[in-house]
C-alpha cells in the first residue's frame, strides 16, 4: 500500500478519515539515521490516535537546519524507511524549516513532538492551538540523536 503523498493529495486522504471520524496525528523530523528514539517517539504518537502522518524534512530543509554533510540518507530514503513502519499511515515530504504550513493544511487533532521539547516551548503550539488542536509530547526520555550517532561513527571510523 502506498503510503507517500504531496500535500495537496495527503490533504483529501485526511479529510476522508476525517469524514469517519478518525483522530488524526501530525508527527515530524528530518529521521536521518532511524534510531530507537525515532521509533519510541512515532509509535508513541500514532498511539494519541487513530492516523498517524508523518512530515519528513526535505534534504534541502535538513541541509539548513543541521548543516553541511546532512542529510546522510536521501528524502526518498527516509520516505521509505518511515513508510515501512506498520504504525505509520502516511508520508509527506516538506521543504520549509517548520511545519506551521502542513498543520494549518491538514489540521491534525494531535502535533506530537519528541521529548527534547515541552508543550510550552513546541514552536507551533500557537497554530496548532489556533485551530483547536492539541500538542502532544511523545517518546519518553531524549535516547539519541542522529547528530550524536554521526559523531560517533566519524569517531570510531578516524581511529581504526
Amino acid at each position: 500500500m502506498k503510503k507517500s503523498y504531496d500535500l495537496k493529495h495527503l490533504s483529501k486522504l485526511i479529510q476522508a478519515e476525517k469524514d469517519k471520524k478518525r483522530t488524526i496525528v501530525l508527527a515530524n523530523g528530518c529521521f536521518d539515521l532511524i534510531h530507537v528514539g525515532h521509533v519510541r517517539y512515532l509509535k508513541e504518537a500514532a498511539a494519541k490516535g487513530d492516523v498517524l502522518v508523518v512530515a519528513l524534512n526535505s534534504d534541502s530543509s535538513v541541509k539548513k537546519l543541521k548543516g553541511e554533510g546532512r542529510p546522510v540518507l536521501k528524502e526518498d530514503e527516509r520516505a521509505e524507511i518511515i513508510a515501512s513502519f506498520y504504525f505509520v499511515d502516511y508520508v509527506t515530504i516538506f521543504t520549509e524549516k517548520n511545519v506551521e504550513h502542513i498543520l494549518l493544511t491538514l489540521k491534525p487533532h494531535a502535533h506530537a513532538k519528541g521529548s527534547d521539547y515541552t508543550e510550552d516551548n513546541v514552536p507551533e503550539k500557537d497554530i496548532v492551538k489556533s485551530y483547536g488542536g492539541k500538542v502532544a509530547i511523545t517518546g519518553g526520555l531524549k535516547i539519541k540523536s542522529a547528530s550524536e550517532l554521526i559523531q560517533k561513527i566519524a569517531l570510531k571510523t578516524n581511529h581504526e
